[in-house]
């Protein structure tokens, strides 16, 4: 009689052990899969988010991990400041802020657009302020960047042109728009080099410089930008010869402190003004 060595009800709780085991190790594997394929969507780029409908023309930015949804603050561009003013701002401003106002107006209007124009200022300051009538011409005009060289004149009785002064201009404020301004002269054969430019003076005004010519009479005056006439004059002033100084004393009446610009002007020959200088000094 053959004997068996399992006890009652063993077999069937083994079957049941590996059947509770294999259960266990299918839900393993379904989850290992749910997890590496959510995992694999992930890395495609898609985002987790509701999407939402925005107005017409409404401009956003997808809050992606890592990419930033805060607007990159702006740095908002200086306006170009004024460049420094080394000379004299003789005329038609008294300053970078007179000058300005008229850049304005002109941005608002179109107010004096001669203002742009170096051979305009130049024949405006020389004819209107210093009330040299006779020169009214542009001979030469040569800008380089921020200034300007302007020769005027006259036509001789021949029609040939003939310069009497080179006026030396500069930008007068910043931008594209800013206006020309009267620093001073080139001088050539009649120089006014004394008092020296933008030096403090007092009246009386002692003048000088040199001329060459023929029979020369000078004539000085002293003006001051917001008076219609000189605050001082002198004319008849004998010169000539070759490179000879002259000299004189100009007493003046003007606001000060404030700028004057200073005029020596010879003429009559052909034209009552056939040359000029000018300098600028303040009280």
């Amino acid at each position: 009689m053959t004997t068996n060595s399992e006890r009652p009800g063993g077999r069937s709780r083994l079957m049941l052990a590996l059947v509770v085991i294999g259960v266990a190790l299918v839900l393993a594997i379904a989850a290992t899969t749910y997890f590496a394929l959510n995992r694999n969507n992930g890395g495609a780029g898609e985002s987790t988010h509701e999407s939402v409908t925005l107005p017409p023309g409404t401009v956003t930015i997808h809050d992606f991990p890592g990419v930033s949804t805060t607007p990159e603050a702006t740095t908002a561009q200086p306006t170009p400041a004024a460049p420094a003013l080394t000379q004299q701002a003789l005329w038609p401003f008294a300053d970078t802020a007179a000058a300005a106002a008229w850049q304005q107006s002109y941005r608002d209007g179109g107010h004096q657009p001669w203002h742009l124009d170096s051979g305009a200022v130049a024949l405006n300051f020389t004819q209107g302020y210093l009330g040299y009538t006779d020169i009214d011409k542009v001979v030469l005009n040569t800008t380089k960047g921020e200034e300007s060289w302007v020769t005027v004149g006259f036509d001789n009785p021949n029609g040939v042109a003939v310069p009497a002064a080179v006026l030396h201009l500069v930008r007068l404020s910043a931008g594209d728009d800013a206006p020309w301004e009267i620093v001073g002269t080139d001088d050539r054969t009649l120089t006014l080099t004394m008092p020296q430019y933008g030096t403090k003076v007092n009246s009386p005004l002692a003048v000088g410089g040199h001329i060459t010519g023929v029979d020369e009479s000078l004539r000085v005056q002293v003006r001051q930008l917001d008076k219609e006439q000189p605050v001082g004059a002198i004319p008849g002033i004998p010169a000539g010869g070759e490179n000879n100084p002259w000299s004189a004393s100009v007493p003046f009446t003007a606001t000060c402190p404030g700028t004057l610009t200073v005029a020596v002007a010879t003429g009559g020959h052909s034209t009552a003004v056939e040359r000029f200088a000018i300098t600028g000094v303040h009280c």
